[in-house]
């Protein structure tokens, strides 16, 4: 499959079958134009840089075949209007989306302050390949051959981040969450995140826009 990097938090993923698109939120300036050529779109969880509400509801009226996955607390909203296609999942789930097999992993997201209440956050391992985390360190019971991994956030720390890619062992890692980084800060994680210093696995870094096949 061809696995495209939008900023932060979003990746779109096509075999043939049309995109299937997971966390377009705020942060990501395309998110409308994403969605509006999505065959599916999944959501981890309910913080506004992983999913755009406004341009989501859009689309789901525009376009009735459209289906948008997520935790409960996401697509709640859009249930009454739309029950057809938003979609509840929680993990062990398993459905097919945009013609990928998709697993659903993870039920929380990972701790900001103690002071900050936790939401619900899934992980979706996509035709056994590819998996997103959304904002959890969870390691899915699943050989993993692309993890993307988040390198910036307030609930983010380069210790636990290569703990998780060593504890998830994929067969590469691929940068995502980093629109809090600078250029000089992305190379630094991904010098933390290799080989060289704590992580198994070297961190790639793919430029927003561009794609990679996986």
């Amino acid at each position: 499959m061809e696995l495209t990097k939008h900023t932060h938090a979003c990746v779109s993923l096509d075999k043939g079958s049309g995109p299937l698109v997971i966390d377009p939120g705020t942060f990501t300036p395309d998110a409308a134009e994403l969605v509006a050529g999505a065959a599916a779109v999944l959501i981890t969880h309910e913080h506004f840089d992983h999913f755009h509400e406004d341009v989501i509801t859009a689309a789901l009226a525009a376009r009735p075949e459209l289906t948008v996955h997520g935790p409960d607390a996401v697509v709640s909203r859009w249930r009454e209007a739309h029950p057809g296609q938003a979609l509840a999942v929680a993990d062990g789930d398993r459905f097919t989306a945009a013609g990928f097999d998709v697993t659903v992993h993870g039920d929380i997201h990972a701790e900001i302050h103690r002071s900050v209440p936790r939401c619900a956050n899934v992980g979706y391992l996509v035709d056994g390949a590819v998996y997103h985390p959304g904002d959890a360190y969870h390691v899915p019971p699943h050989p993993v051959g692309t993890l993307l991994l988040p390198t910036s956030g307030p609930w983010t720390k380069v210790g636990e981040a290569a703990d998780y890619v060593n504890a998830v062992g994929p067969e590469r890692a691929v940068q995502i969450h980093e629109v809090m980084l600078s250029e000089i800060g992305q190379q630094s994680m991904a010098m933390f995140l290799s080989p060289k210093m704590l992580a198994d696995v070297p961190l790639s870094i793919v430029p927003v826009g561009q794609s990679i096949t996986v």
